[in-house]
């Protein structure tokens, strides 16, 4: 048996589930503003430059759990396991106050100023935080990872608004 996510199948030997049939979306934004999404492709490009691939993927799987993308969930955890992420760093990412020792310093960093750009509770960035993140990169870097964490929040924002179907993509499929 074949879902409509085609990533998922059951063999006949396998128990026959029938699962939920799949959304639609609600807009193809990117078709109906094609200038716009060339734009977020060229600044996920841009805020991407001089960051650690590794922490540029766990940040935008943290943003995307905080947020509830299903499709970006989808498209990084795909693509985190393709360059050879862990199953179980990833798995544990959205417990790592409790999971810390599965990370580096660096990375804790960078996840911790992720929750505090992305929920943003009170109002703003705590010093705290910002100072922790500071103190594992430099000041090209971490405006960098700011930027980063700015972009994947916009695409989450595009794709939990217009409801965009998770499960159909591939590792590298964008870029």
């Amino acid at each position: 048996m074949t879902t409509t996510n085609e990533h998922t199948t059951a063999t006949a030997t396998e128990d026959t589930t029938e699962y939920v049939h799949e959304h639609t979306p609600r807009l193809a934004w990117a078709r109906h503003a094609p200038e716009v999404f060339k734009a977020m492709i060229k600044l996920d490009a841009a805020a991407r430059k001089g960051l650690d691939p590794v922490i540029y993927e766990l940040v935008k799987i943290r943003a995307s759990q905080i947020n509830r993308c299903a499709l970006c969930l989808d498209m990084h955890t795909k693509d985190a396991l393709a360059a050879g992420e862990s199953v179980e760093r990833i798995v544990q990412l959205s417990a790592w106050e409790e999971s810390r020792h599965f990370y580096t310093a660096k990375e804790v960093a960078a996840i911790e100023l992720t929750d505090a750009v992305t929920v943003l509770t009170d109002g703003f960035v705590p010093d705290e935080v910002y100072e922790r993140a500071a103190a594992h990169f430099d000041e090209a870097e971490l405006t960098q990872l700011i930027a980063a964490i700015a972009v994947i929040n916009a695409w989450n924002r595009f794709g939990v608004s217009t409801r965009q179907v998770p499960g159909h993509y591939k590792p590298g499929d964008i870029k």
